[in-house]
C-alpha cells in the first residue's frame, strides 16, 4: 500500500454539510392542515411515505438534504414531536438518535421498515472493516434495504397497511397508492435486472458497504472500503486488501458517494489505475429528481463501469 493511500486515512469521514437536526419543529398527530402527521427518519423512507400517504397525510422528514443520515442528531422539539405523530417510519440500526427517540417516545407508533422484509445479514467482514466510527445500536442485519427495489416494494405494501390502520377513514387510498408505488418499484427492479444481466465484470468497489442489497439482487460482488458505517475509518490492512482485490478483478472504477469524502477512494483509484464515479446510496434527497431517478442513474453508472451489454 502506498504512503499516499495510508496518509489518506486521515481524510476519511463525511463531507461537511448542513447542520444536523432535520426540519425545524416536530410533527403532531394532526398537522396544521388537519391531515394525519407522519414522520420519516430519512429520505428514501420520506419518499416512500409521501408516495403512499399522498393527499391524505402530511409527511415530515427528520433528515435534511445534504445531511449524512448516520450523523443525525434530533433537536428537543423534534423528539417531543414524536410523541404526537401518527406514525414514525424508520429503519432500526442506521440512525441511533432516531432509534432511541422512537423507543422512548413512539414505541407504539413506530414502523421499522426492516421488519417488513427478510433483511440481509451483516457479513462479519463488513462489520469489522473500520476501526473507529459512530457507536450504532448493534443489529445483525444490513439496514440499507431501500437499495433493493424488490424489497422496497414489499415495504411499500406494508406501509400502506400501517397507514390504513392508523387512519381508517382513508384506508383504501393508502392501499391503492401503496400498490401503485410497489408496481413502480417492481418495474425499476426489472429494468435493473435486465440492464445488469450481462456485464464483463461483477466487482464493485464502494466507499462503504451500503450496496449489499443491490449487489445481492443483481448478482454483483461488493467490496466496501469501509463497513456499514460510512464514518468508520478503514484500517491499513483493509485498504491493502481492497487494493489487492481491485487489481485482481481488473476493476476500472472505484465508486465514491455523494455525502462522504472521496479522498481515500480517489487515492485508491490512482494506486490501482482506475477512475472514480459516483454511486449514490440514495441516503439523501437527490439534487435533481427523486429515488427512482437516482436509482436509474446508478444503473447507468454501473453499466458503464462494468461494461454491461
Amino acid at each position: 500500500m502506498s504512503a499516499a493511500l495510508l496518509a489518506a486515512l486521515t481524510a476519511c469521514g463525511s463531507e461537511t454539510g448542513p447542520a444536523a437536526g432535520g426540519s425545524p419543529g416536530g410533527a403532531s398527530s394532526v398537522s396544521a392542515d388537519g391531515k394525519p402527521a407522519v414522520t420519516a427518519a430519512m429520505y428514501p423512507l420520506q419518499w416512500l411515505a409521501e408516495r403512499v400517504g399522498g393527499p391524505d397525510a402530511t409527511v415530515t422528514g427528520l433528515t435534511e438534504p445534504g445531511v449524512e443520515p448516520h450523523d443525525l442528531e434530533l433537536s428537543p422539539i423534534q423528539v417531543a414531536g414524536l410523541e404526537k405523530t401518527r406514525l414514525v417510519v424508520y429503519i432500526k440500526g442506521i440512525q441511533p438518535a432516531v432509534d432511541e427517540a422512537v423507543e422512548q417516545h413512539a414505541a407504539d407508533r413506530g414502523f421499522d421498515a426492516a421488519t417488513a422484509i427478510t433483511p440481509l445479514p451483516a457479513a462479519e467482514e463488513e462489520e469489522h472493516h473500520g476501526e473507529e466510527g459512530h457507536e450504532h445500536e448493534e443489529v445483525d442485519y444490513d439496514p440499507h434495504l431501500w437499495l433493493d427495489p424488490a424489497r422496497f416494494a414489499t415495504v411499500a405494501t406494508k406501509l400502506g397497511e400501517r397507514l390504513a390502520a392508523a387512519d381508517p377513514a382513508h384506508a383504501q387510498g393508502y392501499r391503492d397508492r401503496a400498490a401503485a408505488t410497489a408496481a413502480d418499484l417492481t418495474a425499476l427492479d426489472q429494468e435493473m435486472a435486465k440492464g445488469l444481466a450481462t456485464c464483463s465484470s461483477d466487482a464493485i468497489v464502494t466507499g462503504h458497504a451500503a450496496f449489499g442489497y443491490l449487489a445481492g439482487r443483481y448478482k454483483l460482488h461488493q467490496v466496501g472500503i469501509s463497513g456499514l458505517d460510512p464514518d468508520a475509518e478503514p484500517s491499513p490492512a483493509r485498504l491493502a486488501e481492497v487494493a489487492k482485490v481491485a487489481k485482481q478483478e481488473k476493476v476500472t472504477t472505484i465508486f465514491t458517494e455523494t455525502l462522504v469524502s472521496p479522498k481515500v477512494a480517489e487515492i485508491l483509484a490512482q494506486e490501482v489505475g482506475a477512475k472514480t464515479a459516483v454511486l449514490d446510496p440514495v441516503e439523501s434527497r437527490p439534487s435533481n429528481g427523486d429515488y427512482l431517478s437516482a436509482m436509474r442513474q446508478n444503473l447507468s453508472t454501473l453499466q458503464a463501469a462494468l461494461s454491461c451489454s
